[in-house]
């Protein structure tokens, strides 16, 4: 096999890893896990990182298990929270958790029999009512592994013990060395990946679970990754950016990745782009010497919004290009203006109307009255399907129309609105 490691720490997705795991994964094919918290309906875009690993591991010819954490839902992870989390249904849970496994069929190989992607949901062995987990096994064959003395060192609780943490709460690390020993035990997996959130338990649970099977167990953690202005990644003025379409459609999407900062390009590349090294590296270069051109963001935001979204990126790709000057809207499909409709202020008409500019724009909103469409004609500051208007006289004509009968407004630099005709 190829030297997955040090793939992964060119890529920039090692901040720590036990001691042999290179040697580990160059011995076979490996089975490696990476658990995912189900209490939000959707995948974030800091879930793509811990996604991406896995891709890369199967690439690589291993197989990757996807946690779904219905179990450890129920309680929630204390890591990164000064409060204790509110807790979900059970239905709740198990709807997240559909909504979230079917938003991992794009990203990995559910299908090539060897390295098929499996998905388990540790509420089958944490919360499973026809075979419950006594309590009194736990505490025995698990719990008496674990000190409360080091369990104290967890940086989740250390940062709640002024506000206090339930033993719920406390508990949870627990569960999570059970998911692997339960996964190592019953799947062969001998590797769990995470962000580095985890290091501090990652250890403790490693030791523990070769303490109780015998065997050999690795941990891999990827940095948590902030933005150079010092943000957390995949977060925006208006919050989370999600993989679901409901929340965050694909324009959105794409324009967060086209709106990355120069600094933080070359990362973002090497982690979240399945190009090889040397065409990464080239396209790192080409961004170095021109990065005005900004072709870095856009291959990047292409690659990535089609991996999530599919066909949806094509129309996401060519929306963006059209507001930003680049695309002759007179080009664009229907889907495409379907798409701008989402995203900007958009009107719908009588398609028997007949309309002069200024009718347009009143009705558009982009102007209050047509004495002030009729000034900012005259100014210069109107365009019609990208094109400038000075004619205060201008009738809307057939060969305006777009491919779905719409017009697209603009005035000044960014104001945008989107006129569609009815039945």
């Amino acid at each position: 096999m190829s030297d997955l490691f040090a793939e992964l720490e060119w890529r920039g997705f090692v901040s720590h890893a036990t001691q042999h795991l290179r040697r580990h994964l160059a011995e076979g094919r490996r089975t490696v896990y990476c658990g995912f918290d189900p209490t939000a309906p959707s995948l974030q875009l800091g879930n793509l990182m811990p996604l991406m690993l896995l891709r890369h591991f199967q690439l690589a010819g291993h197989k990757p298990i996807v946690l779904m954490g219905g179990g450890t839902g129920l309680i929630g992870d204390p890591s990164g929270k000064r409060s204790e989390r509110p807790l979900l249904s059970r239905e709740q849970i198990r709807e997240n958790l559909q909504r979230q496994r079917d938003q991992m069929q794009r990203l990995l190989d559910f299908d090539t029999k060897e390295i098929r992607a499996l998905v388990r949901n540790n509420a089958d062995w944490l919360a499973n009512e026809k075979a419950p987990l006594a309590l009194v096994d736990f505490l025995r064959d698990v719990g008496k592994h674990f000190t409360v003395n080091v369990m104290m060192q967890k940086e989740s609780v250390k940062a709640r013990l002024d506000t206090g943490i339930s033993y719920t709460e406390f508990s949870y690390m627990l569960l999570q060395a059970y998911d692997f020993l339960h996964l190592y035990q019953k799947e062969g997996c001998t590797i769990q990946v995470g962000g580095s959130d985890q290091w501090d338990g990652a250890p403790l649970f490693l030791v523990e679970v070769q303490e109780i099977v015998g065997g050999e167990a690795h941990g891999l953690v990827a940095p948590l990754i902030t933005t150079a202005s010092g943000a957390k990644f995949g977060k925006t003025e208006d919050g989370a950016v999600w993989l679901d379409p409901a929340l965050t459609s694909p324009y959105q999407f794409y324009q967060f990745w086209v709106n990355t900062d120069d600094r933080d390009m070359q990362g973002y590349l090497k982690l979240f782009s399945l190009k090889p090294r040397d065409a990464i590296t080239a396209l790192i270069e080409r961004a170095k010497k021109d990065p005005a051109a900004r072709e870095a963001q856009r291959t990047l935001a292409a690659e990535v919004t089609e991996l999530i979204h599919g066909d949806a990126a094509r129309n996401a790709m060519v929306a963006s290009d059209i507001l930003f000057g680049r695309f002759d809207p007179r080009q664009a499909s229907g889907r495409v203006l379907d798409t701008l409709a989402q995203e900007i202020p958009t009107t719908t008409i009588d398609g028997q109307d007949a309309l002069t500019l200024v009718d347009a724009l009143v009705r558009s909103g982009l102007a209050k009255s047509k004495s002030e469409a009729r000034r900012a004609i005259e100014q210069g500051g109107i365009y019609l399907n990208q094109e400038r208007e000075k004619n205060v006289e201008r009738r809307i004509e057939p060969g305006d129309r777009l491919a779905d009968g719409s017009l697209l407004l603009r005035k000044g630099k960014k104001d945008y609105a989107l006129i569609r005709t009815g039945a």
